[in-house]
């Protein structure tokens, strides 16, 4: 089964219904078959053939969506870019996967390609394109996608995802995930559909069930459309969570929801109890990654007395915790992550060492996350492998402090990372965002009377805000080289 042949079915089933709709226009699922059929059919009479890449830089619309399926259909490779990044990153992504042609929304775009289409372009050629269906034989495990790893630790890698990842990660959000979609029902997005919003799309496609798609998040825009479109489910990141809180309020009689899923970086216990006050029992965690997107684990609602915990494994996932040589730990014991099953990669795109060390030869995938399993099988996240602070000889785990900066009532945002020292090591530093303009010195006795010494952060700062990056993450590197150069004016001063 091919992506593409999911989206003619819809077609079939669906055909007057509502697919998808933007700000300026909705389209059916029988004009989104035909539509994708016409745009893979022109884009393969200009000369592409399948498995060559696409570069594909267009905002949240339906335009996006029509491309994104059009090149499932031709067997053409997408490489998706977040309008949200900077024109280096967009090189970056074109360059190293060879992507032979650019799609983008229009206007100015500072971004060197091969060739650069935009959608009126593209339009045309659609227009001009050889008529009937748009079907090109791809093998299950031919690359689909290049999803770009989130290049914390050096420049970003291009994650291979085939049809079979696909079709993986399908059947996991629809069994596990996002088991109740009907005909009818709404999923609302805000986030990019670039990242961890897309993936929400195929599923409710498949099911007929309308995907509304907003340009972009705004607290109270986002809160509006929840109410008016009567949304049973969206997706949102914890930053985006937060802000939500912050500066809108929620009146749970407005609201159809039924799933209101949040993932793709660590939340604090605090934010998610504000959460669930907020919406009540229909927040639902899932913990993914690129090279294992969106479906490792899952905390269901009814599992939500465990605010830490990130749940425990889809039905079709492996799952374990092993030590530095690979052995499983036992329950309790912090280990790296590491899992196994058809929602894995097949690799990084040119890079076999660096698949060689990911992937071992039982096809284990080493996730760089660390975390503990208890004796119910609710997988515990700590943190990532290489943000882990070394102080005095001692292992800190920046998001148990960051857990503890957030509990305070006045800290909306908080990022803790490491700083050289020539004593310890290094030493916990920390920057937060206050909601009611105070300094630090509060925050240093709360952070007293709540962790042990060394985790106390020896350097904390208020931020008016924190880098992120486009995916609405918090950047801890970006963070840390902001303090560190705070630290070298410092000194120099001194």
């Amino acid at each position: 089964m091919q992506v593409g042949e999911l989206i003619r079915r819809a077609g079939i089933a669906f055909g007057g219904g509502v697919a998808i709709v933007d700000n300026q226009r909705s389209i059916t699922f029988a004009e989104l078959d035909a539509e994708t059929d016409q745009l893979g059919n022109a884009l393969l009479a200009e000369g592409l053939v399948p498995g060559d890449r696409v570069a594909v830089l267009v905002p949240n619309s339906v335009q996006g969506v029509v491309v994104y399926y059009a090149l499932a259909k031709a067997g053409l490779v997408r490489v998706p870019l977040n309008a949200r990044e900077i024109a280096a990153e967009h090189e970056h992504k074109i360059s190293d996967s060879g992507a032979r042609i650019l799609i983008h929304a229009g206007g100015d775009v500072s971004v060197e390609a091969e060739r650069c289409i935009d959608v009126d372009e593209l339009t045309r050629l659609a227009e001009k394109a050889p008529p009937g269906r748009c079907r090109v034989a791809r093998a299950p495990d031919d690359p689909f996608r290049l999803a770009y790893t989130g290049g914390t630790t050096g420049k970003p890698k291009g994650v291979i995802l085939t049809d079979r990842t696909e079709m993986a990660e399908l059947s996991n959000m629809m069994l596990d995930l996002l088991p109740d979609i009907d005909p009818g029902d709404v999923m609302l997005h805000a986030a990019p559909v670039t990242h961890g919003s897309g993936a929400f799309l195929l599923p409710h496609l498949v099911r007929g069930a309308t995907n509304v798609i907003l340009d972009r998040f705004d607290p109270e825009r986002f809160l509006e459309a929840v109410e008016r479109t009567r949304a049973t489910a969206t997706f949102l990141v914890p930053t985006m969570l937060a802000m939500l809180l912050e500066q809108a309020t929620v009146d749970r009689s407005k609201l159809a929801l039924r799933r209101l899923v949040y993932g793709a970086a660590p939340i604090a216990p605090a934010l998610l109890s504000r959460a669930l006050d907020a919406f009540g029992p229909v927040m639902v965690q899932t913990y993914g990654q690129a090279e294992a997107p969106v479906t490792i684990t899952c905390l269901q609602p009814g599992d939500h007395e465990r605010l830490d915990s990130a749940g425990r494994p889809y039905t079709f996932v492996e799952m374990k915790i092993v030590d530095d040589d690979g052995s499983e730990v036992p329950p309790g014991t912090v280990g790296e992550v590491v899992t196994r099953g058809p929602h894995v990669m097949a690799g990084y795109w040119r890079r076999p060492d660096d698949t060689a060390r990911a992937i071992d030869p039982d096809g284990w995938l080493r996730t760089g996350d660390l975390g503990r399993i208890d004796d119910l099988g609710f997988l515990y996240l700590v943190d990532r492998r290489h943000d882990t602070i070394i102080s005095g000889g001692f292992n800190v785990y920046p998001r148990e402090v960051e857990d503890v900066l957030l509990s305070h009532p006045a800290v909306v945002e908080a990022v803790v990372f490491g700083l050289p020292d020539e004593r310890w090591g290094e030493r916990v530093a920390a920057a937060v965002v206050r909601r009611d303009g105070g300094d630090a010195a509060d925050l240093e006795a709360f952070c007293a009377d709540r962790m042990a010494p060394y985790k106390r952060p020896r350097r904390l700062e208020v931020w008016p805000e924190i880098p992120k990056s486009g995916a609405g993450k918090n950047l801890r590197r970006a963070a840390r080289d902001l303090m560190s150069q705070s630290v070298t004016s410092d000194a120099k001063q001194d």
